[in-house]
């Protein structure tokens, strides 16, 4: 079954509305509606965002067919469970059609028509809920004259005999997840590890400006905690020292440049009357720009406490080197506070890979436990490959900056692959459809709604998430991402009905 990308387009046409009927379900999840014996026709669309899964009697003159269709979110493979759905039948510019408010239950909506004119048709399904609209066009579609030829058009169409049924009802209820089969670029690749360092421009430490008693500011200060910018961290007083005393040297600073202010101003009015030469007057301005700097820059962030550090960004405490009521002088480190806004990741990697660390393609790594992500597609880039080893250092170094929230902690390990060389078109999957058997593989293939197959594969490379694939499968299949194992178990268990649906 294709992965079919359906488009939009505007149609025009006269509505014919039909009687709404119920749909009641058996025990096992069947659909119990009537088919008048009329042989059954199904369909399975994928678009980008739904999947759906119809099934109806044959269209014949005269007759009506109620449709059983099945509407799946793809993302969490999850039945829709609110919105309306429209069913046309349109012959160039003219049809029929008949809309339903809401699903008879989840998932599961049920529109009838009774077309009056055999031939060729589309049939349009269309889909809206509270948060999305759809659009499925199904071609060629035959209404016929009579059963008879239905009967005869229908007939002789065999089943495949390895088919497994997992209704809709059972993958609704559990973790299930589908994927089509996509030509990618592939790259051959290094598996190693990764150790997450925190980025050199996303932290800053904070030096003691003065000597002095170190006061914490008010809370808890530990490695870790959250901080927002301009928040006070810690407090430097020199209160009682009878050296490098801030108090003090604020007060001299400040009458110094009192004082030097009140001869600028004299001299200023002096050289505009003329009264005192140029060189005069510079040489009070210079005396002047230095006792303010200088008294300017001992009072900011300085109050009867002491002088004030206050956090330069929003982010997380990294490391304090300061205790409280502890003493410091002036230039000491005292806290670091980073903003983890982007993340260094050191790769190290064997010496006989250094001709093709030349050419890194990409790097592939895990911000958390068993997800994987692309340095390309998260817009991260290499800064620097390693050009030398050493005795007590025999691996080459590569660093990457990666540019997207990591959870894992400072220090912390995570499995890398490099991508090098020139990459190659190919068929790859997700890793978690791979079903192992002692080195074999196998994958679950969705041939249509409710209907799977057990294929085995064979695999090639693995660039992050996504897998190879050499033999097996054909682009756009759908396999089964999650929940593999669940279908493959249906297959033995023999209590899945041999038909999802009876008719």
């Amino acid at each position: 079954m294709r992965y079919i990308i359906v488009t939009l387009s505007l149609l025009v046409f006269s509505c014919q509305s039909t009687e709404d009927h119920g749909h009641p379900h058996g025990e096992d999840g069947s659909h119990l509606h009537e088919s008048d014996g009329k042989p059954a026709m199904d369909f399975t669309v994928w678009t980008e965002q739904t999947e759906l899964f119809v099934e109806f009697p044959a269209l014949v003159v005269g007759e009506t067919s109620r449709f059983a269709a099945h509407f799946t979110l793809l993302d969490g493979h999850q039945p829709v469970r609110e919105g309306s759905v429209t069913v046309s039948l349109i012959k160039g510019d003219k049809g029929i059609r008949h809309s339903v408010d809401a699903p008879s239950s989840p998932g599961i909506f049920g529109p009838s028509l009774q077309p009056k004119v055999a031939g060729g048709y589309r049939l349009v399904f269309e889909l809206k809920t509270p948060t999305y609209s759809d659009r499925i066009t199904l071609k060629d579609i035959t209404v016929f004259a009579t059963v008879e030829e239905a009967e005869v058009a229908l007939a002789g169409e065999e089943e495949n005999g390895n088919a497994i049924t997992f209704l809709k009802e059972q993958a609704w209820k559990m973790e299930f997840q589908t994927a089509p089969v996509l030509k990618k670029e592939v790259f051959q690749t290094i598996p190693t590890s990764g150790v997450w360092k925190v980025a050199p421009s996303d932290y800053q430490t904070l030096v003691a400006p003065a000597a002095g008693r170190v006061s914490f500011g008010s809370g808890i200060l530990t490695a870790g905690s959250p901080v927002k910018k301009g928040q006070e961290l810690m407090t430097i007083s020199s209160t009682g020292l009878t050296t490098n005393n801030l108090s003090a040297e604020i007060q001299k600073a400040r009458a110094d440049y009192e004082q030097v202010e009140s001869e600028y101003e004299r001299k200023k009015e002096l050289f505009e009357s003329k009264i005192v030469p140029k060189s005069e007057f510079e040489q009070v301005k210079q005396r002047y720009l230095v006792a303010k700097t200088n008294y300017e820059t001992l009072s900011s962030g300085y109050s009867a406490g002491g002088k004030q550090l206050t956090a330069p960004m929003d982010g997380f405490i990294k490391s304090i080197q300061a205790v409280n009521g502890g003493f410091a002088n002036q230039g000491d480190a005292l806290v670091t506070v980073t903003s983890h806004k982007s993340s260094l990741l050191e790769v190290q990697v064997s010496a006989k890979y250094s001709a093709g660390l030349q050419n890194i393609q990409n790097i592939w790594y895990q911000p958390k436990q068993d997800t994987w992500s692309s340095l390309n597609e998260k817009g991260g880039k290499i800064l620097s490959v390693g050009k030398e080893v050493e005795a007590d250092q025999p691996l080459i170094s590569v660093y990457a900056e990666v540019n997207e929230g990591v959870e894992m902690p400072e220090g912390s390990f995570t499995e890398a692959q490099l991508a090098i060389g020139n990459g190659g078109e190919s068929l790859v999957v997700p890793i978690s459809c791979l079903m192992e058997d002692y080195g074999n593989y196998s994958v679950i293939v969705q041939l249509s709604g409710e209907s799977f197959e057990r294929r085995n594969v064979s695999i090639g490379k693995r660039n992050g998430s996504e897998v190879e694939i050499i033999k097996g499968l054909s682009e756009g299949e759908v396999v089964v991402t999650n929940g593999a194992y669940q279908v493959k178990m249906a297959s033995l268990s023999g209590q899945a009905p041999a038909h999802g649906h009876a008719h």
